[in-house]
């Protein structure tokens, strides 16, 4: 049971990607066929979500609404100047756990994986622990 690991390169400040199938195959590489897959984000100013897979309006959308939430000005002391990354990242949460049935994550129809930045462009690791179970 090691942790699998990729990469993440993105490419804009903020931006939602789909890791889907990434996380897939790391279920799939660990031969794990009934279980529970953690999928953990060691930046803290980036998050993991399960959100709508099937219309990229619904990344916009969700992005832009964040950012009306948590303003990247907004009279911030912290001295880097990226306060509302590290509070976006933590509203939205570094990890998120999944249910493995059959070698596969059990995800709704419309669902994917999604890891999300929030001080980029930077390139970024996820971390994917699959367990028996």
């Amino acid at each position: 049971m090691s942790v699998f690991q990729f990469t993440v390169r993105t490419s804009a400040h903020t931006q939602m990607l789909d890791i889907t199938a990434q996380v897939r195959k790391a279920i799939a590489d660990s031969g794990v066929q009934n279980g529970l897959c953690v999928v953990y984000v060691p930046h803290t100013t980036a998050a993991v979500t399960v959100n709508e897979n099937a219309d990229p309006d619904v990344q916009t959308d969700f992005m832009k609404e964040l950012n009306k939430i948590v303003p990247w000005e907004d009279g911030y002391y912290h001295a880097e100047g990226n306060s509302a990354a590290h509070l976006k990242a933590s509203m939205m949460g570094f990890s998120e756990t999944l249910i493995v049935d059959a070698g596969k994550p059990i995800l709704g129809t419309w669902q994917g994986i999604y890891f999300l930045e929030y001080d980029g462009p930077r390139t970024r690791k996820v971390c994917v622990k699959v367990m028996e179970g």
